[in-house]
């Protein structure tokens, strides 16, 4: 409870900060990029050697495929079933399969479960959320997309040169050396920066305005990926009487909001901005409520 109510003061300062105009409408992405290319991999290069690559490991790697498979077919049977336009099922496509489940989702982990969640969030979004942005995401870009500039080439490079994902390569790498001293203290450090920094940001950017035509997709979207999701998979681990840290790591992180990377995308491709940015902001307000939710669940 300590931890939520830590992540729940950034949150709060960040959206103070919004209305101080000495902070320049940029204040978040700075945040979010410091947190990229520092932060983020400094907690990868921590922990993937703490990785034990186990039969328990698989889970985490599936589970986001599941997942996906899940959430596009119910939002093509929605978009069918209300008679949704294309570009709101491109969107909701998009952004509802793929979960924040780097930025938001280390903080929370770390929040319920601790450091030891960690190296099986970084499977999950690695090995899941990382290429089904790249793979998928490409694809429903180039589907639904109505700017020619998106290049399914550029997306694929982004991801694969995303830092996270170097991180996990030199982690690899590194797996069989021990850190130095300084070099391990300094990774310390650094480390313990995101969630201040992501929880600043995502207070400092939470807006959140809706008109009537976007709330019926908005609204299904949010439960689907929000409720459904996690509780599926909480639903299929149990039955398959699958316990411990990789699976319930595994289930909340089906419970992350949609990401901001996706989002943005989809405004990018000018896929009803309003909808994207409406599912990944709200999303996130609600995340806190639900994801303790899911905790107790769990």
């Amino acid at each position: 409870m300590e931890q939520f109510i830590f992540i729940s003061v950034f949150v709060v300062i960040g959206a103070l900060f919004r209305r101080l105009s000495v902070f320049p409408k940029e204040t978040a992405h700075v945040l979010n990029m410091f947190a990229l290319y520092v932060a983020l991999p400094a907690i990868i290069l921590l922990k993937i050697p703490q990785v034990v690559f186990s039969s328990e490991m698989i889970l985490p790697a599936i589970i986001p495929w599941v997942m996906l498979l899940l959430s596009a077919s119910l939002v093509l049977w929605a978009g069918k079933f209300f008679n949704w336009s294309r570009q709101a099922i491109g969107v909701l496509l998009l952004v509802i399969p793929i979960g924040n489940t780097s930025f938001m989702g280390v903080p929370m982990v770390m929040a319920f479960f601790g450091e030891g969640g960690i190296p099986s969030l970084i499977i999950y979004d690695q090995v899941g959320t990382m290429l089904i942005l790249a793979i998928y995401g490409s694809i429903i870009l180039v589907l639904y997309g109505n700017d020619t500039k998106i290049r399914l080439s550029r997306v694929i490079g982004r991801a694969v040169l995303f830092p996270p994902t170097l991180a996990l390569l030199a982690g690899l790498g590194l797996r069989s050396w021990s850190y130095p001293a300084p070099v391990l203290e300094s990774l310390k450090m650094l480390a313990g920066m995101l969630t201040p920094l992501v929880m600043t940001a995502i207070g400092f950017q939470l807006r959140i305005r809706l008109s009537p035509m976007i709330l019926k997709p908005l609204g299904i979207g949010l439960v689907v990926k929000l409720m459904v999701a996690p509780l599926v998979a909480l639903l299929l681990c149990r039955l398959l009487g699958l316990h411990g840290m990789s699976s319930d790591i595994a289930i909340f992180e089906a419970g992350m909001p949609p990401m901001v990377t996706a989002g943005a995308l989809a405004m990018a491709a000018n896929l009803l901005p309003e909808l994207a940015a409406a599912t990944v902001s709200l999303g996130m307000v609600v995340a806190f409520a639900t994801l303790p939710l899911l905790y107790c669940l769990i």
